[in-house]
């Protein structure tokens, strides 16, 4: 047997709503927040990796010609001063508009490669700056990689 509602109990009230919906707007913006990071840290290891993956092909590339490329550019090949291929597709950066900086000091004197991370203080470039490696880039916002030869 169903039981009747009172008198004048209809539904809820404003202030029940309100409290319901402050509450779900409140777990929506933690998690869009903690969305954010995550993906702001996903790019950054991106990054990382591509940077890795760049030094060990003009690595292969000085082992092959005792030589570096003069200059790079995201989305060719990295061709050796030899003719060789040692990597079909230089990657771009994983965000719209930013771009990874490269400099050749000399193409048999070495390199230095660049990303600016979006995690603040979480690069590697301010102890390579201080090496003189990187003199572009002394900055704890940047993760470098430089020749290792």
């Amino acid at each position: 047997m169903k039981q009747a509602m009172p008198a004048g109990r209809q539904g809820f009230t404003l202030l029940e709503l309100l409290v319901t919906i402050s509450i779900i707007g409140i777990l929506v913006g933690i998690g869009s927040v903690s969305f954010s990071t995550a993906q702001k840290k996903g790019r950054d290891t991106r990054r990382r990796e591509d940077m890795i993956a760049i030094q060990k092909s003009l690595e292969q590339c000085y082992a092959l010609d005792s030589d570096y490329p003069a200059n790079l550019s995201s989305g060719s090949v990295l061709d050796c001063e030899g003719g060789q291929t040692t990597m079909n597709l230089i990657p771009a950066d994983p965000k719209p508009g930013s771009v990874y900086a490269y400099s050749a000091t000399a193409a048999e004197d070495g390199y230095c490669l660049c990303a600016t991370l979006e995690s603040v203080g979480t690069g590697n470039a301010s102890d390579l700056g201080a090496a003189g490696v990187c003199t572009f880039a002394i900055n704890a916002n940047y993760f470098c990689v430089a020749n290792q030869q």
